[in-house]
């Protein structure tokens, strides 16, 4: 037979044994819930992009522009003035936002993809001014099509003019000219940047060694975005 127990202690240990177990689940999930907002915190530069990405306001050829961290993006903003280091020009094709952008090789990116590149997913398209009037399908599509002879390029470190090798802010000014015979503001000589910091110094002799080719021709993507032929029509 079985010991019967005595009820209304029975009780009394089961009702303590549950508000224990449940006190020590609800900690477990506050835990986890605070560990989570702090990593978010921590990680600024995080981004995750998702179905509510507004794209409403953008046209093919629209170029977009983003602040990205690391790597030399801090010797951009100090030698050209600008907090923007990275520029592409996005297109529509088959029902998908793709960005043409020249990062390690020429490559097509589709956009949400590109936007988790950026400082807090945080960029900026900007619209030649003449779009409406002079930006129809067939000059989408020449524009378009200009990025075809740079793709799989490798990207240049050195910052050249010549086509053999290609950075961002080239292939959107190359693209422009080539297309629509628009120059969508002027290339200056590297030795009208700002060239005086350290961080910039240093990003020279890694790439040039004691003689930087001073009178080559660039253009940043911060020269772009200050172009006065550009019109903001987007800011996420």
């Amino acid at each position: 037979m079985c010991r019967m127990t005595n009820v209304p202690e029975y009780t009394e240990r089961f009702t303590i044994d549950l508000m224990k177990r449940t006190l020590i689940i609800l900690g477990l999930a506050l835990t986890l819930i605070g560990s989570a907002a702090v990593t978010n915190s921590q990680s600024p530069g995080k981004f995750k992009a998702s179905a509510s990405l507004n794209t409403t306001d953008l046209r093919s050829g629209d170029i977009l522009f983003q602040a990205m961290r690391g790597g030399q993006s801090e010797a951009i903003a100090l030698a050209t003035g600008s907090k923007w280091t990275h520029v592409g020009i996005v297109f529509r094709e088959n029902d998908k936002w793709i960005v043409y952008e020249a990062v390690g090789p020429v490559k097509a990116t589709p956009l949400d993809e590109w936007v988790k590149h950026g400082t807090n997913g945080h960029y900026v398209a900007k619209r030649w001014m003449d779009a409406d009037a002079q930006l129809g399908s067939e000059a989408t599509v020449a524009l378009r099509h200009a990025a075809d002879r740079f793709m799989g390029l490798a990207y240049d470190w050195q910052f050249g003019w010549s086509d053999e090798t290609i950075y961002c802010s080239e292939l959107v000014w190359k693209m422009y000219t080539e297309a629509l015979n628009i120059e969508l503001c002027k290339p200056t000589p590297m030795r009208e940047h700002a060239l005086g910091s350290e961080v910039v110094q240093r990003t020279i002799r890694e790439r040039y060694g004691s003689t930087p080719p001073l009178d080559e021709l660039m253009i940043g993507p911060g020269a772009l975005f200050d172009c006065p032929l550009l019109v903001t029509v987007l800011e996420k």
